[in-house]
């Protein structure tokens, strides 16, 4: 199975380094010096790691054969995927690969169905689920704990507490039950408001 680990950024220096955005929890194992790279366009690869380091905080990496800038800008926007053991998890419990979490049912903690995950999208700051809701349109979830409280992979869902106005109809989820319920009176979150979670 294939997983998309980073993309090629700017060229830094002369020397063929270039700046990459990292998309895996694990880069010392993904993106270490030796290991082997298919890309995104093809034609672009495969690419063996020469040397990696931290440079201002970003990942610099140097591959066999790309000896000057100019080289190493026509990188520019390359994908870096790894051939990964389906069966392989990653090592800290709390962890998941894109995969993984691919097409599971996203619902609230009573049962009432959300959506399914369509797309994982890697921000600095955090990780978004893009769900698809029944109606076909799309709603943003923050993968942060206070928000996801539970993956269960055996059962294939993702619950979620959601706080007020992260999904727009949960009015409409509530007057569905009960229409004579005013949609002020909107049932509590729950929310566990936790400032450390991640």
């Amino acid at each position: 199975m294939q997983l998309v680990v980073a993309r090629i950024g700017r060229a830094h220096g002369i020397k063929g380094e270039v700046t990459v955005e990292v998309r895996t929890d694990e880069p010392e194992l993904r993106l270490g010096p030796g290991a082997v790279l298919t890309t995104d366009p093809a034609s672009a690869g495969p690419l063996t790691i020469e040397t990696g380091r931290v440079h201002s905080g970003r990942l610099l990496l140097r591959f066999e054969g790309v000896r000057d800038r100019t080289a190493a800008e026509a990188l520019r926007n390359t994908l870096l995927i790894a051939d990964v053991d389906p069966a392989e998890l990653p090592e800290e419990p709390d962890e998941y690969y894109d995969h993984q979490l691919m097409d599971l049912d996203v619902v609230l903690a009573d049962g009432t169905e959300v959506g399914r995950i369509t797309e994982i999208t890697h921000l600095p700051s955090q990780d978004l689920f893009i769900v698809e809701r029944p109606d076909g349109s799309e709603v943003m979830i923050p993968f942060v704990e206070q928000i996801v409280t539970e993956i269960d992979l055996q059962e294939q869902r993702a619950v979620i507490d959601p706080p007020p106005g992260l999904i727009d109809d949960r009015a409409v989820i509530a007057s569905a039950r009960d229409e004579e319920t005013d949609a002020s009176e909107e049932p509590g979150t729950g929310s566990r408001n936790t400032e450390d979670a991640g």
